[in-house]
C-alpha cells in the first residue's frame, strides 16, 4: 500500500478543527469543585504570619495551606541535582520566586475561590534577591538555610584546552536567555477518589511519571493510581511532569470527597510554569589561520531558578559540545545556579539548541577572525561521512550523518554566490538597509531518555485492529503514524486501525513522550508488533487453506492472505477474526538500541536597518535529515513549528525580571509570542540518512527544527552588519539591541 513516506493528513484534526476536542478543563461534573492558589509577590521573603479567616465566606469548601495538607515536599524529578535543595508544596515559613504557592482555596464555582482568594493576608518581611546566577554564582548566594553554595548542578567533560598553540583564538561570552513554553493551554488537572483509588487527568506529557510521582506523594500502590491525559493544548517540554499545584489536587479532592479541577490563567502561567533556556555561555575555540579548528571549550552557567527542577540541562549541552566538527581537544562546564525566579525546566530541544547556538556561533566569528568564508571553515571541519560511527570529544556516539550534503544542499537552494554578491553591492554603495546570511549545520541527540515503552496489538472479532501504545501524545500524531505503520505491515486500511495511548489503566507501562523519542522508539515497536501479529495470522491462514507456512503469502495492497501462485483463493483480516477462537495479540517491549542523531543546515536571510536596528527575517531554508520519513505531513508541521519557535526565541522571545525579582513578561502584551506575520515561507528541504539503532531507521524531528534555526537568525544579524565593527551581538535581536550594537553602545535592560 506505500503509506510510509506520505502526506497523510492527520486523524487527530478533524475533532479538533470542529470544536470537538476534549481537554481537561472541559471535564465537569454536578460536584466539580475549582481551586485557586494564592501565590507570592514576592521574589524572596520570609513568611510571618498567613490569615485565612476572611476567606470563609458562603461558597469556599476548603482552605489549605502548609500546616493543613500532608504532603510536605515535592520530589525532584531527576537524580544527579543537589538533593537538599528542597521544593516544598506550598511554602510554609519563606518564599523563593515570585509565583510560589502558598495558600488554595476551593469553592463551589471558580467565581467564589478567586473572590475568597483575595480576601487572605499574607505578611510578609522582605528580602534581598538575586535574578543574575552569575552574580549568585559569584556571591556565593544563600537561598536555602544551611545551605552556603548556590549550586544545584555541577557537570564536566574533558580538560581545558592549551590556547596558547593556536594561531587564532576567539572567545566569547554569549546569553542565551530565558523565554518561556506558551502552549495554548496553560497547567490544568483534576482529581477524584473512586473508593481509595485516586483518579487524575493531566493535561501533561507524561501518564506513568505523574501515576508514579502521585502513588508516591499519596502513598499509594500503583494499581490504586490511575492517570489519564485527554488532548493537550501544547507542552513543549514544559508539563513534563504534574507541578506541586496540580499534584496536590487530590488532597483537596480526598478531604472535600468531591472532584476537585484547577486550570491556571495565563499570567499564572507566565510566573508558574517552569521556563527554559537561560545559559550564560563562555566559549573559546582556536586553530589555524587556514580555517583548521583545533580546540574549543565552553563554559556554561545555568539559571535554574529557585528550585532545582531540571537543572541537568547543561549535560544536554554538554553531549553536544562540539556538534559537526572534529574537535579531539574540548572541554565543557556546567554550572547550574539557583535564583529567585522560576524554576528552568525543558523547553523544546532541552538544551541541544543551546549547544548549536555557542559552537554554531563560534565558528562564525572564528572565520571572521581567519577572514574566511564561513562556508569555507565549516566544509574543512566536518566529521566525514565515512567517520561513522563517530565518537565525539564529549563521549556522544553519532550513529550516522552526512552533513556536507545538507550543507550543500541548503546552499544550492539558497543561491550562496549571488547573495554574496548582492551583499557586497549592498556595502560598496553604503545602503540604510543591508543583507546578511546565517549558516547553521547542526547535530542533536534524540532517544535519550530510557526505555520502558510498549505497543501490542490484537486482531478483533470484526477484522479490525487494535494498538496499546505508550507515550503520552500532545500533538505528535500518534494515532496517525502508529495506525499508518500497522496499515502499511497488515494491508488493512487506515480506519480499520484504533489507537489507545496517554491512559495508565490501558497502558501498562511507558516513557514520556519527549526528546523526540517517539517515533524510533514507540513506531519501532508498533512496526515489529504489526509483522509479528502478520505472522501469526499467517500461521492461521496456512492451516485454514491446508498449505504449508512457507507457501502462504500476505498480499498487503488487499489485505488478504493466499497460497502462491493462487491470489483467487483468499482469506482477509475479517475472515481470519471470525475463524480464530481467541483474538490473535502480539506485544513488543523495552527496545532500546541507542541514541540517535538527526542533523541538518538551517540558513537564514535578513535584512537589517542600520539607522533603526529593526530586523526582518526573508528567507528561511532548513534541511532537516531524520532518517526515513513517516508521515510527510506530521514531518514538516514539526519543522515548521520548531523553525517557529526558535526564530522567535532569536528576535523576540524573552523572560525579563526586575533587580528586586519582578516579573516584567507576565502577559502576552509584554511577553512577545510570535505569530505568522513575522515569519516567511519556510523552505524545507528533507534529506533521509537512515540509522542502524532501530528497525525503522528513523530519528527523532520533533525538536530538530529549534536547533540550527536559532544561531542561523543569530548569524544572520551579526553578518549584515559585521563590516561596521560589530563583532556580536545577543538574543533576543531586538531593534534596540542592534541598533546599540551598531553604534557602540553597550545595552542596559
Amino acid at each position: 500500500m506505500g503509506l510510509i513516506g506520505t502526506h497523510v493528513q492527520r486523524r487527530e484534526d478533524p475533532a479538533l478543527l470542529r470544536g470537538e476536542g476534549r481537554y481537561v478543563a472541559n471535564l465537569t461534573t454536578s460536584d466539580t469543585a475549582y481551586a485557586v492558589y494564592v501565590t507570592s509577590p514576592h521574589a524572596h521573603a520570609d513568611i510571618i504570619s498567613i490569615d485565612v479567616s476572611a476567606a470563609q465566606i458562603d461558597g469556599v469548601l476548603g482552605v489549605y495551606t502548609a500546616a493543613n495538607v500532608g504532603i510536605e515536599t515535592y520530589p525532584p524529578p531527576f537524580g544527579g541535582m543537589n538533593d537538599e535543595m528542597v521544593r516544598p508544596m506550598f511554602a510554609r515559613d519563606r518564599v523563593r520566586y515570585v509565583g510560589e504557592p502558598i495558600v488554595a482555596v476551593v469553592a463551589v464555582s471558580l467565581e467564589i475561590a478567586v473572590d475568597a482568594a483575595e480576601l487572605i493576608d499574607i505578611e510578609y518581611e522582605w528580602r534581598p534577591a538575586v535574578v543574575d546566577a552569575e552574580a549568585a554564582r559569584d556571591a556565593g548566594f544563600a537561598l536555602f538555610p544551611g545551605i552556603s553554595d548556590p549550586l544545584a548542578y555541577r557537570t564536566s567533560v574533558g580538560t581545558e584546552p592549551d590556547f596558547t598553540t593556536c594561531e587564532v583564538v576567539v572567545t566569547q561570552r554569549m546569553v542565551n536567555q530565558r523565554v518561556a513554553a506558551a502552549p495554548m493551554e496553560t497547567r490544568s488537572g483534576m482529581a477524584w477518589w473512586e473508593g481509595t483509588r485516586l483518579v487524575h487527568y493531566s493535561a501533561s506529557q507524561a501518564v506513568h511519571e505523574n501515576k508514579a510521582l502521585l502513588a508516591k506523594l499519596y502513598g499509594l500502590a500503583a494499581h490504586d493510581v490511575r492517570v489519564v491525559t485527554p488532548d493537550v493544548g501544547g507542552s513543549f517540554g514544559a508539563k513534563f511532569r504534574t507541578y506541586p499545584e496540580e499534584a496536590l489536587l487530590g488532597w483537596f479532592a480526598r478531604d472535600l470527597g468531591r472532584p476537585v479541577t484547577w486550570t491556571e490563567t495565563r499570567s499564572a502561567s507566565m510566573t508558574g510554569l517552569a521556563h527554559a533556556r537561560g545559559q550564560i555561555q563562555t566559549v573559546t575555540i582556536g586553530g589555524r589561520r587556514d580555517g583548521t579548528i583545533e580546540k574549543y571549550s565552553n563554559h556554561v552557567v545555568q539559571d535554574a531558578g529557585a528550585y532545582p527542577l531540571v537543572a541537568l540541562l547543561p549535560r544536554m549541552t554538554q553531549i553536544m559540545l562540539t556538534g559537526v566538527y572534529t574537535i579531539d581537544d574540548a572541554a565543557f562546564v556546567g554550572e547550574s545556579v539557583v535564583t529567585n525566579t522560576t524554576p528552568v525546566g525543558a523547553l523544546r530541544g532541552a538544551g541541544r539548541p543551546e549547544a548549536a547556538s555557542a559552537i554554531e556561533r563560534a565558528v562564525d566569528m572564528f572565520a571572521a577572525d581567519c577572514d574566511l568564508d564561513p562556508v569555507e571553515v565549516r566544509r574543512k571541519n566536518f566529521i566525514p561521512t565515512d567517520a561513522f560511527p563517530y565518537l565525539s570529544a564529549s563521549g556522544a556516539l553519532y550513529d550516522s550523518g552526512n552533513y556536507a550534503a545538507a550543507l550543500d544542499a541548503a546552499l544550492d537552494a539558497l543561491g550562496y554566490e549571488q547573495i554574496r554578491a548582492d551583499q557586497r553591492k549592498r556595502r560598496a554603495g553604503g545602503a540604510v538597509v543591508q543583507i546578511g546570511v546565517g549558516i547553521a549545520t547542526y547535530v542533536e541527540v534524540t532517544a535519550s531518555t530510557p526505555a520502558a515503552d510498549l505497543a501490542s496489538l490484537e486482531l478483533r472479532h470484526d477484522g479490525t485492529v487494535q494498538v496499546i501504545a505508550s507515550g503520552t501524545p500532545h500533538g505528535q500524531g500518534h494515532a496517525t503514524v502508529w495506525a499508518m505503520l500497522v496499515a502499511d505491515a497488515l494491508g488493512v486500511t487506515l480506519d480499520a486501525v484504533d489507537v489507545v495511548t496517554a491512559d495508565t489503566d490501558l497502558v501498562e507501562h511507558g516513557v514520556a513522550t519527549g526528546g523526540s523519542r517517539s517515533g524510533q522508539i514507540i513506531g519501532s515497536l508498533v512496526h515489529t508488533a504489526a509483522h509479528q501479529l502478520a505472522e501469526q495470522a499467517r500461521q492461521l491462514a496456512a492451516d485454514l487453506l491446508e498449505a504449508a507456512i512457507e507457501d502462504v503469502v500476505l498480499d498487503r495492497d488487499v489485505g488478504r492472505f493466499h497460497v502462491v501462485g493462487a491470489p483467487a483463493h483468499g482469506l482477509g483480516w475479517g475472515e481470519l477474526a471470525a475463524a480464530s477462537a481467541t483474538p490473535l495479540t502480539t506485544r513488543a517491549a523495552n527496545s532500546f538500541e541507542g541514541n540517535t542523531f538527526p542533523f541538518g543546515t538551517h540558513i537564514a536571510v535578513v535584512s537589517v536597518d542600520t539607522e533603526t536596528g529593526d530586523v526582518a527575517l526573508d528567507r528561511v531554508i532548513a534541511v532537516d535529515d531524520a532518517g526515513p520519513v513517516l508521515n510527510a505531513s506530521i514531518f514538516d508541521g514539526q519543522i515548521h513549528g520548531g523553525l517557529a519557535g526558535g526564530i522567535a526565541q532569536a528576535l523576540m522571545e524573552e523572560i525579563r525580571f526586575d533587580d528586586d525579582g519582578n516579573p516584567q513578561t507576565t502577559n502576552f502584551a509584554d511577553y512577545k509570542a510570535i505569530s505568522a506575520a513575522e515569519l516567511p515561507t519556510f523552505e524545507l528541504i528533507r534529506s533521509e540518512t537512515p540509522s542502524p539503532n532501530n528497525p525503522l531507521g528513523v530519528k527523532g524531528i520533533g525538536e530538530s527544527g529549534t536547533i540550527g534555526i536559532t544561531v542561523a537568525v543569530q548569524n544572520a544579524v551579526v553578518d549584515a552588519v559585521r563590516h561596521l565593527g560589530v563583532r556580536h551581538i545577543d538574543l533576543p535581536l531586538t531593534g534596540e539591541r542592534v541598533w546599540r550594537a551598531i553604534h557602540g553602545r553597550r545595552l542596559h535592560q
